[in-house]
């Protein structure tokens, strides 16, 4: 289960929390690209970036010169899956249906060789599964110029909507098209880069993630 917190407390639509620490699993694997929320120079700043999670550990990374990474203190993570655009018969009841996770803490900068190896393999597989295993590995050159954070899962909060538009039961009546418009994130043919090696085809692990036709 997950534990909650005074920052993780949902204190409206409370019907919307999720609080089986399988629902935060399951919606950070499905994700590719979190903000990370953090403080520079007295100011706030999120940034996107990619991600990967090991058992109840999420790795971020980037360079060593990046002000993000070297703020120190605490940060908040938020990664949104958006399933749907909900649309009401009132401009009020508007919403979207969406899976959506926050998580608080201080991130620690991996010193650990072997967790480091582990900590950028996640990311890479986060983006492209099966992808770590046929590229060539960061040099020394790379990983000095790499900084990779860690972050604890324990305090999070997982909120999710799903079904259809609420609204007054007054403006069921009106001549307003009302429903769910599903949204899905789909990938397209690969575009192979224009100085590919001769006779370098697109692997099984790219190809199975296209939709047939």
């Amino acid at each position: 289960m997950l534990s909650t917190t005074e920052r993780t407390r949902l204190r409206r639509g409370k019907h919307k929390a999720r609080t089986d620490r399988a629902d935060l699993y399951s919606l950070l694997d499905a994700g590719m690209v979190c903000h990370l929320g953090v403080v520079v120079d007295g100011a706030p700043m999120v940034v996107p970036t990619g991600y990967g999670r090991v058992g109840d550990t999420l790795y971020l990374h980037g360079s060593t010169g990046a002000r993000s990474l070297r703020a120190g203190g605490e940060v908040c993570v938020t990664v949104t899956l958006l399933d749907g655009v909900v649309m009401a018969r009132s401009a009020f009841h508007h919403s979207v249906n969406h899976r959506s996770a926050v998580v608080y803490g201080v991130p620690r900068v991996v010193t650990d060789e072997r967790e480091r190896w582990e900590g950028l393999r996640a990311l890479t597989e986060q983006l492209a599964p099966g992808q770590w295993d046929v590229v060539r590995r960061p040099s020394a050159k790379e990983m000095a110029a790499t900084r990779v954070l860690a972050l604890s899962l324990e305090e999070a909060s997982v909120k999710v909507r799903t079904g259809p538009p609420s609204g007054d039961e007054e403006d069921h009546g009106l001549p307003v098209w009302a429903g769910v418009l599903p949204v899905r994130q789909v990938f397209g043919e690969p575009e192979p880069a224009p100085d590919l090696a001769p006779g370098v085809e697109v692997p099984d692990h790219v190809a199975r993630r296209v939709p047939k036709p």
